[in-house]
């Protein structure tokens, strides 16, 4: 008789009722993890002082100059988002999954999206501060839809958002010059005090 027929004899000894010598599964088991998880605090994503103005699906490529070619950022929401403070839009787009941010700019003015060539679901344009590396840089980006109603439908909207972020613009630099009047006005006014205290 061998090592494991002895081991198989002891346990058919010890559970006459179970003829397999298969162990019974316990209701009651319970394992502690070996390492405890703490639980984060709540994580800002800064998308939380921005009312989100319109969300569409969409895959984002970024024009490499110097290899001359299409390389692709991300699939995921392109979201237009508007601050609840400044009014101020811009585009913001996340990577599914990862949520690693592909696509962050102001809509401005000077935006301009042209049809990508033989293609009716996706626009090209130029953006001169994109943010999503970290830091400010000029991109050429193209955005792709499922279809060409979702591409019409974001380039209304973005067409929209533009024109909002330019007449706040406008209205901005209108409030400046109202408050470079007034302070024109209010020097040249300490100025007539000036004489006339040195005209006493």
């Amino acid at each position: 008789m061998t090592d494991d027929d002895k081991v198989a004899a002891a346990e058919q000894a010890q559970n006459p009722d179970n003829e397999d010598g298969e162990v019974e599964a316990s209701p009651e088991v319970h394992f502690e993890p070996v390492v405890k998880l703490e639980q984060l605090e709540e994580v800002k994503t800064f998308e939380e002082d921005e009312d989100v103005l319109f969300k569409i699906r969409a895959k984002l490529f970024r024009f490499d100059k110097p290899t001359n070619e299409w390389k692709e950022r991300g699939t995921g929401d392109a979201k237009l988002l508007r601050h609840k403070v400044t009014s101020k839009i811009r585009m913001l787009m996340r990577r599914d999954k990862t949520h690693k941010i592909c696509a962050n700019h102001y809509i401005t003015q000077d935006m301009k999206l042209t049809a990508n060539v033989g293609s009716d679901r996706s626009w090209v344009y130029q953006v001169l501060a994109d943010f999503a590396e970290g830091e400010a840089r000029p991109e050429t980006l193209a955005i792709r839809f499922g279809n060409s109603e979702n591409a019409e439908k974001f380039k209304q909207e973005f067409i929209k958002c533009q024109a909002l972020n330019h007449a706040l613009e406008n209205a901005e630099s209108g409030n400046e010059a109202k408050a470079e009047d007034v302070l024109g006005e209010k020097e040249d006014s300490d100025d007539d005090e000036d004489d006339e205290e040195t005209d006493l």
